[in-house]
């Protein structure tokens, strides 16, 4: 109805004019311009109303796609504004679509990610249960002590597991901080190995550092640190007593590269895609996935470096870090 009258009222405008001109118009002159009024009357209302049933169809194609979702069709609208507008609605219909499709997969991610995190708490949380009643029926004080230590093993890991999800969330909603500062990569690599010195030497496993003193690059300390921490420890866990882990740093005009390596069994070809992943389940015997080393490349990435995983040529694991000194 509001269309209808909004053609009236151009049509009336039109005559009223057209009127005007008429009366002022000499004899003969009167005649064609009420011809030719009458024509572009015609013609007003015929577009009008073309641009009406346009308008209507595509007020329909809409309230379709509001409540079936189906793809608009733009091949039956010609040239004009109407054509336009439709054309700016398919864009805005698509960019929701991507959005949708993008909110379910984070949704069906953020649930898969959900069980593995519940999987991977309930694994130690089930051994300190266990090792709750193992105490209480402990007969000795050293049995109790090696079952104190057990059950403080596994409430370490569970800590460590919350920790460092908790910082992956920081990263991914770009709430960590990072500093932008020259890193004396011997005394970071240094502060990444000392807490694993112990385990190293209880597992037997040697610990080689090949750094310059002068080798350094822009970044953050602390999280490097961090991030070096874990790969040094995946690279623990799978290096055989009598091995040997390695940290070696190599400086050229375009980056800074640590280097980690093992004497372990390497990482199969199957899982090297996943290796950074979170809760990747490994197909092969290779590292073990969890959340280590994807925290690891987190903090890598937030400071611009990148880190790469392979085999290296005798065997073992190899990590390199890598932080640029320049932009191109």
């Amino acid at each position: 109805m509001g269309t209808l009258r909004t053609m009236a009222f151009q049509g009336g405008i039109l005559i009223l004019c057209t009127g005007v001109i008429a009366v002022l118009s000499p004899g003969e002159a009167r005649i064609w311009v009420l011809m030719c009024a009458a024509v572009a009357f015609v013609l007003f209302v015929v577009v009008s109303m073309l641009r009406r049933r346009q308008i209507h169809r595509l007020a329909q194609e809409i309230d379709e796609i509001l409540h079936t979702g189906r793809s608009m069709d733009l091949s039956s609208y010609s040239e004009g504004d109407v054509a336009v507008l439709s054309n700016e609605l398919a864009k805005m219909v698509e960019r929701l679509d991507r959005a949708n499709r993008q909110l379910a997969q984070e949704r069906n991610a953020l649930a898969d990610a959900l069980a593995d995190v519940s999987h991977q708490i309930r694994t130690p949380l089930t051994a300190a249960t266990l090792m709750v009643p193992k105490i209480e029926r402990a007969e000795s004080e050293e049995e109790r002590r090696h079952a104190l230590r057990d059950l403080e093993l596994s409430m370490d890991r569970i800590s460590w597991l919350v920790t460092s999800l908790l910082k992956i969330a920081k990263v991914d909603a770009g709430a960590i901080r990072v500093e932008r500062k020259p890193v004396s990569v011997a005394a970071v690599a240094q502060r990444a190995a000392q807490p694993l010195q112990v385990v190293m030497d209880l597992h037997d496993v040697r610990f080689v550092l090949d750094v310059e003193d002068d080798a350094a690059f822009e970044g953050d300390a602390l999280w490097t640190t961090e991030a070096l921490e874990n790969i040094l420890k995946n690279c623990l866990e799978h290096t055989p007593p009598g091995g040997t882990v390695t940290l070696a740093v190599r400086e050229d005009a375009l980056a800074c590269r640590i280097t980690i390596t093992d004497t372990g069994p390497g990482i199969a070809s199957e899982d090297l895609p996943h290796i950074f992943e979170r809760f990747y389940r490994g197909q092969g015997t290779t590292h073990g996935f969890g959340i280590g080393l994807a925290l690891a490349q987190a903090l890598v990435s937030v400071q611009g470096g990148s880190v790469c995983a392979s085999n290296g040529a005798a065997g073992g694991a190899r990590f390199v870090v890598a932080f640029p000194k320049m932009v191109v």
